[in-house]
């Protein structure tokens, strides 16, 4: 049962920097430009399930190990659980899903054109 909730908090970790990285990815990839391949994915995933009102895997796996582990679940997902409460006391609504995919979404959008025109740039100055 220890190794269980062990595995449950490792799961809330693994979420809680996957949730960073799907926001400020795009800030890794101005240095390691490869790396778009992995975040463009993570970034869409990300405004996509907060603006269908999805379940990201993730929470559902952390519930079973805690009941695996004698502890209770609960309800709702990760963001309500443990991020909503420090930024969104009132709760999760569907108008507060859509924003956070929308600060998600505009967040990347900028990055990405900020390392495009770097890109363009570079190449264009290379090419002289």
């Amino acid at each position: 049962m220890a190794m269980a909730a062990w595995l449950a908090d490792l799961v809330v970790v693994v979420h809680g920097l996957f949730i960073v990285f799907v926001v400020a990815g795009g800030l890794l990839v101005l240095r390691w430009p490869r790396l778009a391949w992995v975040h463009v994915p993570a970034a869409v995933w990300g405004v996509l399930i907060e603006w269908v009102g999805g379940t990201c895997p993730l929470t559902p796996l952390e519930n079973a190990l805690r009941r695996a582990a004698g502890e209770a679940g609960y309800s709702g997902g990760f963001i309500e659980r443990y991020l909503l409460p420090l930024i969104y006391p009132a709760g999760l609504t569907p108008a507060v899903q859509f924003w956070l995919g929308l600060v998600v979404l505009v967040v990347n959008v900028a990055v990405y054109v900020v390392w495009w025109r770097r890109r363009r740039h570079h190449r264009h100055h290379r090419h002289r």
